[in-house]
């Protein structure tokens, strides 16, 4: 490339460095792939089945960070439905989420009070959306937020595929003082439509074993904390 175009090497890694900042690429070795957004989410169906394992492995870990009467936010997304469901027997608090799906787990749970935001619902992830649920979420405060992801990328942050639901996560995120991403290794170093928030928004990402060790590093280096679930073996002989 450097002969070709008349460069120098240092020329090219300054440039690719650049552009991977930007989220238009990834550098690999020898090269670069690009890393242009994906527009679109797979199926609510086809996510729930998706690493199920490992995202139960990330709910138990994330369950951990729970204190027994805490006031939180549960955001979208299949994993953060599965964080609802494996809250410790012990917890004894206030819920806040824009889910129906989330508020239908723990509808029957005793000792959990569940507020649910209005809007408009997006079909799968039963989501609500737009001003009711953003005046909601301006109006609620939390001790920890637990939040879905489309991506959360080094250099860009956190982001989503749903640019209608991203005020309302911006909320979620503004009125938390602690702030876990739940998301399994593949949203990691991934980049979706629209940006939410960069990575210094965020108190942790709450990831599985199988997360590609150099995304895992390159979050770190960016001065966020991981908690890796163990593997789900392990994590089912606790149980």
């Amino acid at each position: 490339m450097t002969s070709r175009f008349g460069v120098s090497g240092e020329t090219v890694r300054r440039d690719f460095l650049s552009l991977e900042r930007e989220g238009l690429l990834q550098r690999v070795y020898g090269g670069a792939t690009s890393a242009a957004p994906g527009d679109r989410e797979p199926s609510f169906a086809e996510r729930q089945v998706r690493h199920l394992v490992r995202k139960r492995a990330i709910a138990r870990l994330a369950a951990t960070l729970v204190g027994p009467t805490d006031t939180l936010i549960l955001d979208v997304g299949t994993s953060v439905a599965e964080l609802a469901r494996h809250l410790p027997p012990g917890y004894h608090g206030r819920v806040l989420t824009n889910s129906l799906l989330v508020a239908s787990i723990l509808a029957e749970r005793p000792g959990v009070d569940v507020l649910v935001a209005g809007g408009r619902v997006r079909p799968g992830d039963l989501a609500c959306s737009g001003p009711g649920a953003n005046e909601f979420f301006a109006n609620h405060f939390c001790d920890k937020a637990f939040l879905g992801s489309g991506g959360i990328h080094p250099e860009i942050g956190l982001t989503d595929y749903y640019v209608d639901e991203i005020a309302c996560r911006q909320l979620m995120i503004d009125h938390a003082p602690q702030r876990f991403v739940l998301a399994d290794g593949s949203k990691l170093g991934q980049v979706a439509v629209a940006r939410v928030c960069g990575l210094d928004r965020l108190t942790a990402v709450v990831t599985d074993s199988e997360a590609d060790p150099l995304q895992l590093a390159a979050l770190v280096r960016q001065g966020l904390v991981v908690h890796r679930a163990p593997p789900p073996a392990a994590a089912r002989s606790v149980d």
